[in-house]
């Protein structure tokens, strides 16, 4: 009788447990888009673009950390938590002097469900000022 007793009471304090673990309050962070197209900019232009994204669970979610694949791109960060429900903002800032084409992650770091998520910004800078090797080409085939 007291071995029925106990191994009832173990299997009550079990069930317990798992309860309590599915009590558990996440964090979960959802972004209205992973990518940003620049398109096609001018050299210099402004280099600034948000993410958007909202807590999309029941505790509240901390960016703690943004990284960038590069020295280019500047990644700003919220400040505090952001709660169930709200919105938070990452802002990009990519440096627009580089004539090149724009292909770069920025690693964002919390405590949601996903704890990484990977952002892209792409497109592509241009020197108004200079005209390209194929435009050269194109206008002395025409001149001949």
């Amino acid at each position: 009788m007291m071995k029925n007793l106990i191994a009832l009471l173990f299997v009550g304090l079990i069930s317990l447990g798992s309860f309590a673990q599915e009590d558990k309050k996440i964090a979960k962070i959802e972004f209205k888009t992973t990518v940003i197209d620049y398109g096609t900019i001018e050299k210099g232009a402004d280099g600034v673009r948000v993410f958007e994204f909202t807590n999309t669970g029941d505790a509240p979610l901390e960016i703690t950390r943004v990284k960038s694949s590069c020295g280019c791109t500047v990644p700003k960060k919220p400040k505090g938590p952001i709660m169930p429900g709200e919105t938070g903002e990452i802002e990009v800032k990519y440096d627009t002097n580089r004539v090149n084409p724009i292909r770069k992650t920025i690693t964002v770091f919390s405590n949601a469900e996903t704890p990484t998520v990977a952002l892209k910004i792409k497109g592509l800078v241009v020197d108004p000022n200079r005209t390209s090797v194929l435009e050269k080409k194109e206008k002395s085939m025409i001149e001949q």
